[in-house]
């Protein structure tokens, strides 16, 4: 019987002018080779409200700083179970949308453990996420994007570097 950590999260789709969103490649330390694509966002803080959390995981992991009403509301939740350096968790996570005309990511922000697991980022066009056959997460993203439809950034604030 496999014992979850409980976890709650909040995520980022960040989606640029051209309709691509921002992914990083990451693998598991515990599993080098599992890798796999994923939005920007991480846990939250104790107490922490999921828009500030996104916020706060959006400077850390890309340099773009935002006042977390920015975000405005999430535009999907899910929970997920997965392993992460020996840790079972189980991550309930609030996605929000923001787009911006383009940027600049800086990842000088990044904590200990992303710069060991982290690899790269890369803007993907849904499309070609889909028919990448890589790894990414969530494996509903391609379908959530196009949901969300092509004008990603109608109603939201922009930032271009």
């Amino acid at each position: 019987m496999t014992v979850y950590t409980p976890r709650r999260a909040a995520r980022v789709l960040l989606v640029d002018a051209a309709g691509r969103v921002l992914l990083f490649e990451g693998f598991d330390p515990a599993r080098p080779g599992h890798r796999y694509w994923f939005t920007p966002g991480g846990g939250l803080d104790p107490g922490e409200a999921p828009a500030v959390g996104a916020a706060r995981e959006l400077a850390e992991e890309t340099g773009l700083r935002l006042d977390p009403a920015q975000l405005g509301e999430p535009v999907w939740s899910d929970a997920t179970e997965f392993s992460f350096d020996g840790i079972w968790y189980r991550q309930e996570q609030d996605f929000f949308l923001f787009g911006v005309d383009s940027w600049r990511v800086d990842t000088t922000g990044f904590n200990d453990i992303e710069r060991r697991s982290i690899a790269d980022h890369r803007w993907w066009v849904p499309a070609e996420l889909a028919a990448s056959g890589d790894r990414f997460y969530p494996p509903e993203l391609p379908a959530l994007l196009t949901r969300l439809g092509q004008s990603t950034t109608a109603g939201q604030g922009e930032a271009s570097c």
